[in-house]
């Protein structure tokens, strides 16, 4: 079995630079090359464990093993990386093994994190209860302040500052641009969550970021069929201060690389397959969840049973100017107030269209409440969230039909 990932396999898109191409032309094109045996349009599926090898070490296009590479996996990677704007990609099995991949590989035990004050259930469970017993210490601050960022930040301890930006589930907005400014200037890296928003209607990289996280079973999947997860670095990003990785370079892509053959929390080459077609139609459905989302918060906001309606696409949005500036369109995701908590469950148990469900992300409409469901893991601590929020990831269904349901709902 390898023992170290096989960085140095072929260039799919030798014949062509897809950098300078539109949104929709790399995720349909990047590392996706016709065939070279059959002329097949769409990436096959290698579902194949190991590689013949031509004489000891002659591996063909450097495959010798499918954790450490895999023909599938690495046309997804590329065009995960060609759409942030990355310089790598790589894929996981999971957003939490992508996101445990690389904590591992950027931190040390005594090292500091700063985290969003609503951050994802998950996410702060893991770094607060695995992470946190093996001598890592987090700060909850709210990212929508980025001097209270800085004054969370422990020069020469702080080693990653954690941003999700929209912040799940109160859809808070950072200002990504700054942040950056704030931790690299204190040899922190900067890490953005960039599930909610997609590389099609954000790219932090180009803000500053120094890697992106995506849990891709959300909208890059896009059809609820797949799970899996994803971290594209930056060009020339490096380690934190001090560090050195275990391949003996500072480069971040270099210690991720590692960790995932060394961890093997890879994804499929099926679950890459599912994840790749979902990738080649995400600018239209983005388009068509952000405009049905749009008229969804437009209708909560004039309901008398509705107390506040949390959604960047709103002038009441408190972040709304910043989610302007660094987003193209403010997403699919809304959560709404409700005044009770017995209000809310009511509202989740009663809707038709929207289905009672965790995840989000898919072409059909969830609802959920977050209290009781997906940010459970925080009740009791400074993340919980309040217990008469309803989180709603609006579909792409007919509008009406979805504004209809939540009508019915409420009354």
């Amino acid at each position: 079995m390898s023992t170290a990932p096989q960085r140095n396999q072929p260039d799919m898109t030798a014949d062509r630079d897809w950098s300078q191409a539109g949104f929709s032309t790399r995720a349909i094109h990047a590392g996706q090359d016709a065939d070279a045996a059959t002329g097949a349009v769409v990436t096959p599926i290698y579902q194949v464990s190991t590689y013949k090898q031509d004489g000891v070490g002659g591996l063909r296009g450097g495959y010798e093993y499918s954790r450490s590479g895999n023909p599938t996996r690495t046309a997804l990677e590329e065009a995960l990386a060609a759409v942030e704007g990355g310089a790598q990609g790589f894929a996981f099995s999971s957003g939490l093994a992508a996101e445990d991949t690389l904590l591992r590989a950027v931190l040390r035990p005594g090292d500091h994190v700063v985290v969003p004050d609503d951050a994802y259930g998950g996410t702060y469970r893991l770094i607060a209860r695995v992470f946190g017993p093996w001598g890592i210490e987090h700060t909850p601050v709210n990212l929508s302040d980025a001097d209270e960022v800085l004054a969370a930040i422990q020069p020469g301890r702080t080693k990653v500052v954690w941003l999700e930006t929209p912040t799940n589930p109160l859809l808070g907005i950072a200002d990504i641009q700054a942040i950056a400014g704030h931790a690299q200037a204190q040899g922190a890296v900067l890490v953005v969550d960039n599930t909610f928003a997609t590389p099609y209607l954000q790219r932090p990289i180009e803000l500053g970021a120094d890697v992106v996280v995506h849990s891709t079973t959300k909208y890059i999947g896009g059809h609820s069929d797949v799970v899996g997860g994803a971290v594209v670095v930056a060009h020339g990003a490096q380690l934190p201060v001090g560090l050195q990785g275990p391949t003996g370079t500072t480069s971040l892509a270099d210690a991720v690389g590692f960790h995932q053959n060394a961890s093997g929390a890879i994804a499929g080459p099926f679950d890459a397959w599912l994840t790749l077609r979902g990738l080649k139609t995400l600018g239209v459905r983005m388009d068509r969840h952000c405009a049905n989302a749009a008229a969804v918060a437009e209708f909560l906001e004039r309901h008398d049973k509705v107390t506040q309606v949390i959604y960047p696409g709103l002038a009441s949005h408190e972040q709304h100017a910043i989610a302007s500036k660094q987003m193209s369109g403010a997403g699919g995701m809304i959560s709404f107030r409700t005044g009770s908590a017995e209000t809310a469950l009511a509202v989740c148990s009663r809707t038709r269209v929207f289905t009672l469900a965790e995840s989000l992300g898919g072409v059909e409409s969830l609802i959920e409440h977050p209290h009781r469901m997906t940010h459970g893991s925080v009740a009791g601590t400074a993340l919980e969230v309040p217990d008469d929020l309803v989180r709603i990831s609006v579909g792409i269904e007919d509008v009406a039909d979805l504004i209809a349901d939540l009508e019915e709902a409420l009354r």
